[in-house]
């Protein structure tokens, strides 16, 4: 009796090891299974986030806002928390100038990615929006300085443009030139972006600077005619008329159609015939450009006098009128020739004339404006 028990006890603790490797392995298969539907189901919602945002980037391209928003929303069913559907999903909002939902996700972002270079460019556009400048030159500093991925290095080009246009509009000139200067370092061979940077140091009326980026331009691509143009205003704007009157040339040449720089060359060449300080004139052509200014400040003189409501203060008048009248028999070219001292009093004579008149009477046109521009040339000389 006692014998058959401890057989069965035997038999029983040989059995035991194998149902333990039974109940493992169903453990093991059981767990596998878990494992594999779970991964199949992350799987498929991943798939399904997927297509939504593949739809949802494809709207975005092509402007279609609200569809983007719809999908961009269902993707984040999904996967609510991904980083990149919500960042579209934002874009999104910003079309459609629904700031403040985009704002939200943005600043959620943010927190959870601070460097990122697109959120705070997206952040810092909000902020100009809503008229919070300090928001927003933060937010645009952090693009710039961001790590933008190699496929991305453009964007921190496009933060820094965007950062200076909202200097400008705003007043900030000194700070609008400093970030220029910054970015005309970091162009390279690009003619557009040369020209680009022009016009903005334009608008910052930063002359020498745009000069020297439109004149960058013209290296890499010597027929820009958008370069050529704004070249010859640069050139105006600093008084070297040579030059400007060679950019403008070109740019006329190269643009019929272009007025302003038509009309800024007729006045180019207006002062370069009547300015009798410019180097290498010949007596006798210095003294007829004198007679012709003399002439032409007077007829100013009496114009402006004559306007009604506009006469020109009676003391000043009389000063004027009566030093203009002293000294015209003396302005001839012969007298002119003769006495070089007669030259500059006559001009001094002249530009006074110009100035006061331009108080009084309004900015000048046509050969009065070149004589103010000479006044302005030769200024302290």
């Amino acid at each position: 009796m006692a014998a058959g028990k401890l057989e069965e006890l035997r038999l029983y603790l040989r059995q035991q090891p194998v149902m333990l490797a039974l109940l493992a392995v169903l453990v093991v298969i059981f767990f596998l299974a878990v494992t594999g539907l779970s991964r199949a189901y992350h799987a498929q919602r991943d798939a399904l986030g997927d297509r939504w945002f593949t739809r949802g980037a494809a709207d975005l391209s092509a402007r279609k806002y609200g569809s983007a928003v719809t999908e961009f929303r269902s993707a984040l069913l999904y996967s609510r928390d991904n980083y990149t559907y919500q960042l579209n999903l934002a874009e999104a909002l910003i079309g459609l100038k629904r700031t403040s939902e985009a704002a939200a996700y943005l600043t959620n972002l943010w927190e959870r990615q601070p460097e990122d270079g697109l959120v705070n460019l997206e952040l810092a556009s909000i902020a100009v929006q809503k008229g919070q400048t300090e928001q927003a030159l933060r937010y645009y500093h952090n693009a710039i300085y961001a790590a933008w991925p190699s496929d991305q290095e453009g964007k921190r080009r496009d933060a820094r443009v965007e950062l200076i246009e909202f200097l400008l509009n705003t007043g900030a000139r000194a700070q609008a030139q400093s970030e220029l200067i910054a970015l005309q370092e970091n162009l390279g061979d690009d003619p557009s972006q040369q020209e680009r940077v022009g016009d903005l140091f334009l608008r910052a009326q930063d002359y020498e600077h745009a000069l020297a980026a439109y004149r960058q331009s013209l290296k890499l691509e010597r027929d820009n005619r958008a370069s050529l143009a704004g070249a010859g205003f640069a050139a105006f704007q600093l008084g070297r008329y040579p030059l400007a009157q060679r950019y403008l040339e070109g740019a006329v040449a190269a643009n019929p159609s272009d007025t302003r720089s038509a009309d800024r060359l007729k006045m180019t060449e207006m002062v370069l015939g009547m300015d009798p300080f410019r180097r290498q004139l010949s007596v006798a052509q210095r003294a007829k450009m004198v007679v012709v200014d003399f002439t032409t400040a007077g007829a100013r003189l009496k114009a402006c006098s004559a306007a009604r409501g506009l006469a020109l203060p009676t003391a000043v008048q009389s000063s004027l009128a009566g030093n203009w009248a002293r000294l015209k028999p003396q302005v001839s070219e012969g007298e002119l020739r003769r006495n070089p001292d007669l030259v500059e009093a006559a001009m001094d004579l002249v530009f006074d004339i110009e100035h006061q008149t331009s108080v009084t009477c309004g900015t000048p046109s046509g050969t009065d404006m070149a004589l103010l521009l000479i006044a302005k040339l030769h200024e302290g000389n």
